[in-house]
């Protein structure tokens, strides 16, 4: 605001330099949609390393195909993902009953001495069953002197301790201090659960606790969890649910942010259902981000065959259109151990190395480089489920199959960059994931960083304020090597204009902004011509 001198003198005046910095989105958070051990249901949690998805869900689980997947994808140098947990609707949580007392003065106490205090365990689950519960009274300060006769200790005031404890070790404990069960008090037990613990919690009846009014008995030793079990593999309708309860793949509407979406199969030797694929595909157009597709386990099952059955059995999946953009598969699948089953190898989908080759490939690179080549290598393998020669390669290759390939020396590798839009016969321009990926983080960073044009008076002055911001970001990705063309008009382009934004526009409350780039393409093809001289001719 102009300063309205008063007075003779001198005046300082801040004039806003007009500069907003657009910052590039993350690249290659990863988001995983399965089944767990244990763990939030339809709640995205965000993790930076497999110690924090041990501890969140369990680790390692034969019966989740999620959890391997999950280790591949940090094995590989994945960075950040973000887990959903889904079970089928026969899981059920295990509960520790606690038996209460009638306290003294009776007046107090308005339920039957007979009263339940229950404890559910924090999410559904067999795991569930390996929680015990304590309960004492010692809930004298031990700071302070003892008194002659001792000071007497209130009834309504108690400790709890859950432990958890596998094959009878103690993997965690929990001991909370003097909690009641008195609604008023600051040390109230569910509320402070709620805060403090990840192992249980009071169940709800309605919108209220279920709880008691007389509290524990005393010294009560390990009282075992019962009645939790996981429920049977997960369905269609599991990894779906429903888009308005945000449950299922839309718990993702909780998730700010994930550039990368995989869904392991319920059951190691069988597929993700393509109608799954083809919902998420399009949620993912929506989200700005991609899907990494597994390959059908029987497309492998015959290593003579395998070419011919991933060639002729795409079709099959329906996912093409302009969503398939979004969407890239990689096959065979892979051999590794089981560390769950004494070492034995088995095959397993190479989603999360995928995404794990892909984050590792955006440090190292950035995301315009193509997440493939002699770098892009396999870790926390044996093998693959078949190999594949050089003509099955380049067939798979012009329908947009991306192979993973067992190359000597340089061992195995992702072989292909191509989105399932990447047939040589669509000619999309969209061919290619890195170019396809790179487009997409253009468009997120835009739309977070130009959010502050909402509103603003629509006139050159703010045109020129989105050309200098939006120009400033893309010049930064020049200089950085994402474009093609040695200067930047022939790189990139930023028009904010009378020319993009009319008068209509403007009565319209629109501001269009055009920007184009020139996308690098992977060097896909390597021809080297060799000629034979046959002698100097002096003329």
């Amino acid at each position: 605001m102009p300063v309205s001198p008063t007075y003779p003198g001198v005046y300082i005046e801040e004039i806003p330099s007009g500069v907003r910095t657009i910052t590039g989105v993350a690249t290659s958070i990863t988001a995983f949609i399965g089944r767990a051990l244990k763990g939030p249901v339809d709640e995205p949690t965000t993790i930076f390393n497999y110690g924090d998805y041990e501890r969140h869900f369990g680790g390692l689980w034969t019966e989740s195909t999620m959890s391997y997947a999950v280790k591949d994808f940090y094995l590989n140098r994945g960075s950040q993902a973000i887990i959903v947990r889904v079970v089928h609707d026969d899981a059920d949580t295990a509960r520790i009953e606690i038996p209460t007392i009638v306290t003294s003065p009776p007046a107090i106490v308005t339920s039957p001495p007979d009263d339940i205090l229950n404890l559910d365990a924090s999410s559904p689950g067999a795991w569930g069953n390996n929680l015990y519960a304590e309960v004492d009274n010692e809930t004298g300060d031990p700071t302070e002197a003892p008194t002659s006769p001792p000071a007497e200790l209130d009834p309504q005031i108690f400790n709890l301790t859950i432990t958890e404890k596998v094959d009878g070790e103690e993997k965690q404990s929990e001991k909370f201090l003097n909690v009641t069960l008195i609604p008023t008090d600051r040390r109230y037990l569910p509320r402070v659960l709620e805060q403090s613990s990840t192992l249980v919690t009071v169940p709800k009846d309605g919108e209220d606790w279920d709880v008691p009014i007389a509290p524990p008995q005393v010294t009560i030793s390990e009282i075992q969890a019962t009645g939790g079990d996981d429920g049977g593999p997960i369905e269609t309708n599991d990894y779906l649910e429903s888009e308005s309860d945000k449950t299922g793949l839309y718990a993702l509407e909780k998730a700010d942010l994930f550039n990368l979406l995989c869904i392991p199969p319920a059951i190691r030797t069988e597929d993700t259902d393509p109608s799954v694929y083809q919902e998420a595909m399009a949620y993912c157009t929506t989200r700005r981000a991609m899907l990494i597709v597994d390959p059908p386990f029987n497309w492998g099952a015959s290593p003579a065959n395998a070419a011919s059955n991933a060639f002729s059995g795409l079709s099959t999946l329906g996912l093409s259109g302009k969503d398939a953009r979004n969407a890239a598969l990689y096959f065979p699948r892979v051999r590794q151990p089981d560390p769950e089953r004494d070492g034995q190898p088995d095959t397993f989908v190479p989603c999360g190395i995928i995404a794990g080759v892909m984050s590792s490939t955006d440090t190292n690179r950035g995301v315009w480089k193509a997440p493939a080549g002699l770098d892009a290598a396999l870790n926390g393998i044996q093998g693959l489920q078949v190999n594949l020669t050089d003509d099955e390669n380049g067939r798979l290759n012009q329908i947009g199959i991306n192979c993973l390939r067992v190359f000597p020396i340089n061992g195995r590798v992702v072989w292909g960059a191509r989105t399932l839009r990447g047939a040589d016969q669509l000619a999309d321009e969209y061919k290619y994931v890195p170019v396809r990926r790179t487009a997409l983080f253009i468009e997120e960073s835009l739309y977070r960083g130009t959010q502050w044009v909402v509103f603003e008076p629509n006139d050159e002055p703010l045109w020129a304020q989105i050309r200098l911001n939006v120009g400033a970001f893309m010049h930064n990705l020049f200089r950085q090597g994402a474009f093609q063309g040695t200067a930047p008009k022939d790189a990139y382009l930023v028009k904010c204009d009378k020319e993009t934004t009319t008068q209509n526009d403007i009565n319209l409350g629109i501001v269009n902004i055009l920007v184009g780039f020139a996308p690098l393409k992977p060097a896909e093809f390597v021809i080297i011509k060799i000629q034979q001289l046959a002698g100097q001719i002096e003329v």
